[in-house]
C-alpha cells in the first residue's frame, strides 16, 4: 500500500476558535484596565493638579486631568511614575500639538 501525502482531517477537540471581534474586545478591555491602573497610580503619586498650568482638580472635574507619557511610549509605565506627568486636557492637547507644529514648520 502506498502512502498518501494528502493532509489528514483532524478533529479539533480544544476550545472553540475566537472571532476577531472577541480578540479586539479583549484587547480593548486589557488596554483600558492598564490605562486605569497607571492613571490611578499617577494621580496618587503626583496629586490632582496639572503639572503645566497648576490647575487644581476635585472629584467633579477629575476626568479632565490626564496622564501624559513624557517619552511618548504608553507601555512604559515604571512603578515610580518617572515617565508620567499629570496634565489637564487643554495642556495635554497643547503638549502634543507642539510636535505637530514643529514638524510642519520644519517641512516634514
Amino acid at each position: 500500500m502506498t502512502r498518501s501525502f494528502r493532509p489528514t482531517r483532524r478533529h479539533h477537540t480544544g476550545p472553540a476558535t475566537t472571532s476577531a471581534q472577541d480578540v479586539i474586545k479583549s484587547a480593548r478591555a486589557a488596554a483600558l484596565a492598564r490605562q486605569q491602573d497607571y492613571r490611578a497610580r499617577s494621580l496618587e503619586i503626583r496629586g490632582w493638579i496639572c503639572a503645566k498650568c497648576a490647575r487644581e482638580f476635585d472629584q467633579s472635574n477629575l476626568h479632565l486631568l490626564t496622564v501624559h507619557h513624557k517619552d511618548g511610549n504608553h507601555n512604559n509605565n515604571p512603578p515610580d511614575g518617572s515617565n508620567w506627568e499629570n496634565l489637564c486636557a487643554y495642556c495635554h492637547d497643547d503638549e502634543h500639538s507642539r510636535g505637530i507644529l514643529a514638524d510642519y514648520l520644519a517641512g516634514k
